[in-house]
């Protein structure tokens, strides 16, 4: 996946150039780019911080979904972006123009003056700038590598904190322990600012107790201080005669019992990242609508079990589905591995592309036993790709090599027609950066 394209990329590009380490985790370069900015992170509206391994992406979306549904104007802010950098901006509900963010980039640029900067801490800048200038009644902010150095942390007041899952990523960065990597990511706890976290390892859980209370800010747990399960299954007949589904969720807390719409991101996960976002709001001390609540059955987040139906869908023959899932660590195949269950009525086909930095055999060893065929894939501009050899590798040898998507599903598509096999389902996963690929060669665009 090509990082940067277009216009703004041209800019980020050259910025680029400034300071071209791949990740540099320090906040004093963009606190002085942010003060020659007249301190735009401190014009914003009530802002929700979001941390975590894994989740992040669903929980901001939504809680995008619960802040529309209020009749609210929602910023939003996310990392990476899937096929233009555009989408990592949304302003009151709308993603940024091409024109805006390029205007804005180049007045940062300016200000910069050459100094040392990352890319990252412009595209942070950025949208504090976009969000300033844009009135709101809620921004939500996801980190983008840990929390305690990431550049979004320069957020010193935000309305609430919430921290997703955690789990082993980026150890290089984060530290190699489970504790090492729950310290960074409690670094966004502020002083008397309440959290908010999900189920979590005791040792992860224990660093976030102790931090929380070493601030002051008050820290809700699920399980303990709040809690979220789907609701039974209702069966019931329709006026013709037929039996329809209807499920939710019951999320309960200090505030007292809620019903919530089934989420409309598929997944069992989705059913914490939810509770997590309804729960924020819930302690944000915003006075929130009830009609807030039935966003959750609303959100629409690209790449999170994700059903193509483009151009590469289109290379499998009919009755068969194509998905696409961005999860890249460990956790993510455990998460994965929770669902797959439910498609043991069709054979399923993998394809596997990877980061160079990630832990291939952890993420593939909880999927493994659910796949008919493992495919694994080098897309030429997927980013920073792990070479096929060592997905075939971490796989035990099971997989065959794409090497890239059109050619693997082709392969699958003439087996599938030649075994007469009139069902089946291939999903793409392993790397948010793949899954840019895949979703620029299916047609997809941001809306």
């Amino acid at each position: 996946m090509t990082e940067f394209t277009g216009r703004p990329g041209e800019i980020l590009e050259r910025l680029n150039r400034l300071y071209p380490a791949l990740i540099d985790l320090s906040l004093d370069r963009l606190q002085a780019l942010l003060a020659r900015l007249g301190h735009p992170e401190n014009r914003l509206p009530p802002v929700i911080h979001v941390a975590g391994t894994n989740g992040k992406g669903s929980t901001c979306a939504t809680l995008r979904a619960l802040g529309e549904a209020a009749g609210w104007r929602v910023h939003v802010m996310t990392s990476p972006h899937l096929v233009d950098v555009t989408e990592r901006f949304r302003i009151a509900g709308q993603l940024v123009s091409e024109a805006e963010l390029v205007a804005t980039l180049e007045e940062i640029e300016r200000v910069n003056e050459g100094a040392p900067i990352t890319v990252f801490e412009v595209l942070t800048a950025a949208g504090f700038v976009l969000f300033a200038r844009h009135p709101a009644e809620l921004a939500i902010i996801e980190v983008g590598l840990g929390g305690r150095c990431d550049a979004t942390n320069v957020l010193t007041r935000p309305a609430a904190c919430v921290i997703t899952a955690i789990s082993r990523d980026h150890e290089a960065f984060l530290g190699d322990t489970l504790a090492a990597i729950a310290m960074e990511k409690a670094g966004i706890i502020k002083p008397g600012v309440p959290v908010v976290t999900g189920h979590q390892h005791p040792e992860v859980l224990a660093v976030l107790q102790a931090e929380a209370a070493k601030l002051g800010a008050p820290l809700a747990c699920r399980g303990q201080d709040w809690t979220v399960e789907p609701l039974p299954v209702d069966m019931h007949t329709t006026r013709g005669g037929s039996l329809s589904v209807s499920a939710g969720l019951r999320l309960t807390d200090r505030f007292g019992t809620l019903e919530l719409p089934a989420p409309s991101l598929p997944g069992p996960w989705q059913c914490e990242n939810a509770g997590l976002a309804v729960e924020a709001l819930r302690l944000s001390g915003l006075t929130v609508p009830e009609a807030a609540w039935q966003g959750v059955g609303r959100v629409s987040w690209p790449a999170r079990m994700q059903r193509l139906h483009g151009t590469l869908a289109a290379l499998l023959p009919a009755g068969w589905e194509l998905w696409l899932d961005g999860g890249h660590n460990p956790g993510a195949g455990d998460a994965l591995a929770g669902a797959l269950p439910g498609w043991a009525d069709a054979p399923l086909h993998m394809l596997v592309g990877m980061k160079q930095t990630k832990d291939a055999t952890g993420f593939l060893g909880p999927i493994l036993p659910f796949a008919t065929g493992l495919w694994a894939i080098s897309e030429p501009e997927q980013h920073l790709a792990l070479p096929v050899e060592d997905i075939v590798r971490a796989s035990g040898g099971r997989a065959q090599v794409g090497p890239t998507l059109a050619r693997a599903l082709g392969e699958i598509a003439a087996q599938a027609v030649a075994d007469g096999q009139a069902h089946g389902r291939v999903l793409i996963c392993g790397s948010l950066y793949l899954a840019g690929v895949a979703l620029r060669q299916d047609g997809w665009r941001a809306r």
